[in-house]
């Protein structure tokens, strides 16, 4: 399993305010079957069986944000996987909170 987070930010919107760019990045995740994710407010964090899959909607989530207004885009991605043991969201937080005193 493999978890990424990314943020998709357009360069030189004409307003400061960016939710409906994000909205057309989470659009494409509502399309992929095989594709868990979360919006937090900072970024989007996705679960997938795959590096290779998780990249490929990482380009698709990039790619839909231009348009006629937008002419440069910034994604930054961070990506975890593990080998070992199966690899969740949830798993992940609920380890830390296990460890909270």
């Amino acid at each position: 399993m493999a978890i990424m987070e990314i943020s998709v930010v357009p360069i030189g919107t004409k307003t400061p305010s960016l939710s409906q760019y994000v909205a057309r990045a989470i659009d494409i995740l509502k399309k992929e079957s095989d594709i868990k994710y979360q919006l937090t407010p900072m970024g989007t964090v996705i679960e997938s069986k795959s590096v290779e899959e998780l990249l490929s909607v990482a380009g698709k989530m990039h790619s839909i944000v231009f348009g006629d207004e937008v002419k440069r885009v910034v994604t930054t991605i961070k990506l975890d996987e593990r080998k070992d043991k199966v690899l969740t969201m949830e798993g992940k937080v609920k380890s830390v909170e296990e460890k909270l005193s």
